[in-house]
């Protein structure tokens, strides 16, 4: 059932807009992105944000995993000229995920543990406004580890009988110490070897506002402002904060949009084939 989900989602949009001034090619649902081709002198503008645009004309823009269905991109010519172009969001139905066994400390933290966990956040926030002229994610990701999915983006999860929010990322299913890739090329901007939720966290920007997030790491093996290449081992899988096993946590940011990494990568390989 989760590989005819993910399959489905997959479906690729491309579409030419008038006299070619914008193409865009992506996933157009909820929690996905999509990349643009502009003029590079004409200013993007998505959802009253103003959008980074390369010399080359690309930019990025990504879907929140509740966003409306109805949105447009407007640009804004050098002329004064404004032209904006609706686009349709694909809805998604969502999973809920029970867990139990979790300690009570991680389910409700004492007073001290809230103010670490809003000291981590805060600093979390700050790396994801990075807003570098890279264009790393014109890559096509791969997985950064090959395993079973055990949790997939968008779900709520219900721990010890209590609902939390919603799950933001892919987790992925493998011992610990299994080598964690970069999906793409990317510079490091983040590492924490034991935040109170995630663990051992990385953190690898893309460019352009678009981030990858690795969560419950044994070990790091790079460094903050590292630039690492498609395929570099970043990371070690591990089980570290609020875990029940040993799993990578696979997340994906837009800015301050939890995006769904899953839809930029082919489907899960088996371990024999990504042996070969």
């Amino acid at each position: 059932m989760l590989r005819i989900l993910i399959c489905t989602i997959l479906a690729s949009f491309s579409f030419p807009f008038a006299a070619q001034a914008l193409t865009l090619e992506g996933h157009l649902v909820q929690g996905g992105m999509a990349i643009g081709r502009v003029d590079p002198a004409v200013h993007v503008r998505f959802e009253q944000r103003s959008v980074r645009v390369s010399p080359e004309g690309l930019f990025v823009i990504g879907f929140s995993r509740d966003a409306k269905t109805a949105s447009e991109i407007e640009l804004q010519h050098t002329d004064g000229s404004v032209e904006r172009h609706p686009i349709t969001i694909q809805k998604r139905t969502y999973k809920i995920q029970r867990i139990e066994g979790l300690p009570p400390s991680k389910v409700s933290p004492s007073p001290e543990d809230l103010e670490r966990i809003g000291k981590e956040i805060a600093r979390v926030k700050a790396v994801r406004k990075t807003n570098d002229p890279r264009t790393d994610f014109a890559q096509t990701f791969i997985w950064p580890v090959v395993g079973r999915i055990s949790g997939i983006y968008g779900s709520q999860r219900i721990l010890n009988g209590s609902p939390k929010r919603p799950h933001y990322g892919v987790d992925i299913a493998a011992p610990t110490g299994t080598p964690v890739k970069a999906p793409a090329d990317g510079v490091v901007t983040l590492t924490h070897d034991d935040m109170f939720y995630s663990g051992g966290t990385l953190i690898v920007d893309h460019g352009h506002g678009l981030s990858t997030v690795y969560m419950h790491l044994h070990k790091i093996m790079v460094q903050e402002g590292q630039r690492v290449g498609q395929g570099d081992v970043i990371a070690q899988v591990g089980a570290t904060g609020r875990v029940t096993g040993p799993h990578l946590h696979w997340g994906m940011n837009w800015f301050d949009i939890r995006l769904d990494p899953a839809l930029l990568v082919p489907p899960m390989p088996t371990p024999a084939a990504a042996a070969q």
